[in-house]
């Protein structure tokens, strides 16, 4: 099971049980919604999701706390919808495979920073049964507060594929867009029901990719099964890679007026070349949603998001990656995508991760950190450790907040990027095979 500020995860019946869901929901109400506190509840479709909703609606009102039930929602929507509210819980592994699931926990419009993660934790499991909670159903009207967000456009202006791969964005997706003026074509548009994987980034999207090419479609966009995480498909049936997608949408969002941004710090820096070159500014920060936001708080930033995952944030509308909004705000400026590609094609990365235990580490970064700190014009230690090679490469080797993996990120703006990466997946095997 992964704790984190992305939630807790793990596989459901086996590291992941009823007894640990109750536990950390009866910890969330009593430390950071307390009694006479309001939750929303929303759930992807999961096998498990179900039962796991009906568990924890019913530990939370067994605390005292009033629930308001989404029932199947994207994790965006939650987000949006919980600004009415004191908390919220969204069940849900994201990106995970399938027998995985989750609880992401929800305060103030956003996840819960590591502070406070750390507040709750710590906190006791004693129930208070002196008051119960209720359960009401509730319906968002997202669709309409994005249409109020976005410029207005001609009817019928771009044709798109869809794939929502069976979560939680189906219904809601179709909505948006249909109400935004566009004419769509969906599939793995059933609840459960999918073609494909959890996780878009990964999978090829071969039935997306086609429905694109064979009925001459502008764009694809992928979900995954909560609904924060897009991919995009060009009208040649190209996956587009994360980096590109995020570019895209800050591209956008600078056209729109915007001019201050935060990226986790594994972000291409093909982002940040775009936003200066453009009079903007950019701010890096740990990797992770909530670290992200945290940032965006700080230095009052009008957007950004993770480079990694794609995952774009528009912190005054909604505090967390927002795959529909992302959809909806690349449909509204197709014209961009074209200058961002040949920016961002400039510089390559290589991602990938490798599964080593999580307590050791901490061990194996430190002492990769000696290394490269003599061969490197700078090492940043914000989140795990990012080598600066020069001007145009970077290496970064971090904890996974998701898996028990380091996550190995590289990018150059030269040939010399697949060189680079095999050097340093060699130099991090020899240091595993010394603490391990």
């Amino acid at each position: 099971m992964k704790i984190s500020i992305s939630g807790i995860r793990g596989i459901y019946g086996s590291d992941l049980n009823l007894h640990e869901i109750g536990k950390f929901t009866r910890l969330f109400a009593s430390s950071m919604i307390k009694l006479d506190g309001e939750c929303v509840i929303s759930r992807d479709t999961r096998p498990s999701s179900r039962i796991i909703a009906e568990f924890v609606s019913a530990n939370l009102m067994k605390e005292g706390v009033d629930v308001y039930n989404l029932d199947v929602a994207p994790t965006p929507i939650a987000f949006r919808e919980s600004r009415k509210y004191k908390g919220g819980i969204v069940i849900t592994a994201s990106h995970n495979p399938l027998e995985w699931n989750g609880l992401k926990f929800i305060i103030n419009g956003r996840g819960l920073f590591e502070n406070e993660l750390d507040f709750m934790l710590r906190g006791k499991d004693i129930s208070k049964p002196n008051k119960f909670g209720k359960s009401f159903d509730i319906v968002s009207n997202y669709e309409d507060e994005v249409l109020d967000l976005i410029p207005k456009q001609d009817k019928n202006n771009g044709i798109f594929g869809i794939d929502l791969g069976g979560g939680a964005a189906c219904g809601y997706s179709n909505q948006l867009f249909q109400k935004l003026g566009k004419k769509i074509y969906s599939i793995n548009d059933i609840y459960g029901l999918s073609s494909r994987g959890p996780d878009p980034t990964t999978d090829d999207l071969m039935q997306l990719r086609k429905l694109v090419v064979s009925n001459h479609l502008d764009l694809g966009f992928a979900f995954d099964l909560d609904g924060d995480r897009l991919v995009v498909v060009n009208d040649k049936g190209e996956k587009l890679g994360a980096d590109a997608t995020l570019l895209i949408c800050i591209a956008i969002s600078i056209n729109l007026g915007m001019k201050k941004f935060v990226a986790s710090i594994d972000t291409s820096l093909s982002v940040e070349k775009y936003v200066v070159e453009n009079g903007g500014k950019l701010y890096y920060s740990k990797v992770g949603e909530a670290n992200v936001v945290n940032k965006m708080l700080e230095v009052d930033a009008d957007a950004g998001g993770e480079g990694s995952s794609a995952g774009f944030i528009m912190p005054k509308f909604n505090m967390c990656r927002d795959g529909l909004l992302s959809s909806a705000i690349i449909s509204s400026d197709i014209k961009v995508i074209e200058k961002c590609l040949g920016f961002s094609s400039q510089y390559n990365q290589v991602r990938s991760k490798i599964y080593i235990d999580s307590q050791i580490q901490a061990k194996l970064i430190d002492k990769l950190r000696d290394i490269l700190t003599v061969e490197s014009s700078q090492v940043l230690t914000i989140d795990g450790l990012k080598a600066i090679v020069d001007d145009d490469s970077w290496i970064l080797l971090r904890p996974s907040n998701t898996e028990n993996a380091i996550r190995i990120s590289v990018e150059s703006k030269t040939s010399r990027v697949q060189s680079l990466y095999m050097e340093t997946i060699k130099r991090v095997q020899q240091v595993y095979d010394q603490v391990k």
